[in-house]
């Protein structure tokens, strides 16, 4: 299963359309939250199946909830935009809390850096910002490729503006 992944879009409808262009295809997307109605935007362009988390930005109305898990390809998934589980952007606290809902996966967002890495058992994945980056790399997303029995293979996809 290829996922798409992306978040932290605040509302741009120019920055979903260069991830679209950008991206390979994919089975579905899981968008982190901060602005989590880009993912009605994500799902009508793309047509595919999107899920969606509320981040801190968010407006109440039309709000997603503030926590997913989901099961892909036998691969447990908790999706969140993650502001209410890192104190000062300590992102080993979201392994903690993926221990305890015994996922493999954590995707996350709030930090608009794009980041991979393992803690023992816990992938922790953040795509970035497409619209606000807050790193060197700029704008991202990211593309998740999951199969049962297999180690994850990602990718950081950097957006170049056209």
């Amino acid at each position: 299963m290829i996922i798409g992944i992306t978040g932290d879009t605040h509302g741009s409808k120019k920055a979903l359309r260069q991830v679209l262009s950008t991206a390979p295809p994919v089975d579905c997307w899981l968008h982190t939250g901060d602005y989590s109605q880009d993912a009605e935007f994500l799902a009508y362009e793309s047509k595919l199946p999107v899920y969606k988390v509320a981040g801190n930005t968010d407006p109440v109305q039309g709000r997603a909830n503030l926590d997913e898990v989901l099961l892909l390809d036998n691969t447990k998934i908790w999706l969140t935009h993650g502001h209410h589980y890192m104190r000062d952007y300590r992102i080993e606290e979201l392994a903690w809390w993926g221990r305890k809902l015994e996922v493999d996966i954590v995707v996350f967002g709030h930090t608009h850096i794009p980041l991979i890495k393992w803690f023992g058992d816990i992938l922790l994945l953040n795509p970035g910002s497409p619209v606000q980056p807050r790193d060197e790399q700029g704008p991202s997303f990211m593309v998740a490729s999951i199969h049962q029995d297999k180690k994850p293979e990602i990718k950081i996809i950097p957006i170049i503006s056209k």
